[in-house]
């Protein structure tokens, strides 16, 4: 077996420090990421339903049972038509 001289143990702390260097530089690119796009959201206005509550979970309920195959196409549109008014 050969003994490791200097020469390869500097190649390995390079190849380590590169490494290393890699994981901080990716690290704070992901850490910037979020803290700008939660900056973003916190700073967007909610925009809510000029609709009532209860006109909204009318609707829902109205999709579910669709979506559930408890209602036809038909009672579906029909529903639809009569909560818009």
């Amino acid at each position: 077996m050969m003994a490791a001289t200097g020469a390869e143990y500097a190649w390995v702390l390079i190849l380590l420090w590169s490494l290393l260097a890699l994981v901080v530089v990716g690290t704070s690119g992901v850490v910037l990421a979020k803290v700008l796009s939660s900056r973003h959201q916190a700073g967007a206005q909610q925009v809510r339903s000029a609709e009532p509550p209860s006109l909204d979970e009318a609707q829902h309920a109205l999709r579910l049972r669709y979506a559930h195959g408890e209602i036809s196409r038909e009672d579906y549109l029909q529903g639809k038509v009569e909560l818009e008014d």
